[in-house]
């Protein structure tokens, strides 16, 4: 029996600790949209520049194999639970970059998902590259890709023309990395901003949909989740995490928080007619017969 490392009291976030490999397997339950940001494996000693100081890469021993032979192997194993827990028109998005998307592009293909589009996130304050040798890294990447090749999958494609201007939006978005006002609970190595994770949720899921990350981290997708309407399963092997990712929770419980980081998320996905605005009470109507089976 699974049991939840924190529920919030509405019921609509909770997050588990453990390897998602091994515990989507244990339970039975589909969602409308998982997002993942899987290792990129580049504990290897290195340095990066953080808050403007030289600072190792090493994250952490789930940032390392660890008895996979390869990233395709891991990504195989955990893109295959994944596919068995969506819905038959659910959507998944995968963050990365060049160290480890192109193996989940392959993976995604090897288990006949119908790949959509590779969106550039380009960062409007990438940190500097220190070595002088090359050029700055200043992108990530994020697949979307469908479960079934003949099923259609929801997209908001007027919410997104809304953002963009009244034009079609494009794959490449011009989207900040995360700011400090999202560090108030505490920071996770490979944190991903609420505004990018607010577009991407706006874009593929209606409100009250289930969404799924199984390598939740600090929970920024439950967080922008929650903030428009929708519901959230997040999955972590570290409790320090998931003690973050209550703590985030529990702080928007206070209206006036709500209201400023709903704000702030939003600046950046302009549109109206959305739950979660500044006068939403976070008191949902959830349907209680489609909870989570734990």
């Amino acid at each position: 029996m699974i049991t939840p490392f924190f529920r919030s009291y509405d019921r609509a976030f909770t997050v588990v600790e453990g390897d998602c490999v091994k515990l989507l397997g244990q339970f039975d339950f589909k969602f409308d949209m998982i997002f993942a940001d899987p290792p990129y494996f580049l504990s290897n000693g290195g340095f990066s520049v953080q808050s403007g100081k030289m600072a190792c890469v090493d994250k952490g021993d789930w940032d390392r194999l660890n008895g996979y032979g390869s990233i395709n192997e891991f990504n195989y194993a955990w893109l295959k639970q994944c596919r068995d827990k969506l819905s038959e028109n659910g959507t998944i998005w995968i963050s990365g970059t060049y160290h480890n998307i192109f193996s989940a592009a392959q993976m995604l293909s090897d288990l006949d998902y119908k790949i959509l589009n590779c969106v550039t996130w380009v960062k409007t304050n990438p940190p500097p590259n220190l070595s002088r040798r090359y050029f700055t890294h200043s992108t990530e990447f994020l697949l979307w890709a469908r479960k079934c090749k003949n099923k259609k999958h929801f997209f908001d494609y007027e919410k997104m023309k809304m953002i963009s201007g009244g034009q079609q939006m494009r794959d490449v978005w011009t989207l900040p990395a995360v700011g400090a006002w999202e560090k108030s609970c505490g920071k996770h190595p490979t944190q991903k901003p609420l505004p990018l994770l607010a577009r991407i949720i706006l874009s593929s899921t209606k409100e009250k949909a289930w969404i799924l990350d199984p390598f939740t981290g600090s929970s920024t997708t439950g967080i922008a989740a929650n903030l428009l309407g929708r519901r959230f399963l997040g999955i972590d092997i570290k409790s320090e995490y998931l003690t973050l990712s209550a703590e985030r929770r529990l702080e928007i419980e206070n209206g006036k928080n709500r209201k400023e980081y709903y704000t702030k998320m939003m600046k950046y996905n302009p549109c109206i007619n959305i739950c979660g605005g500044n006068n939403c009470t976070m008191e949902c109507s959830y349907e209680y017969n489609m909870d989570l089976p734990f």
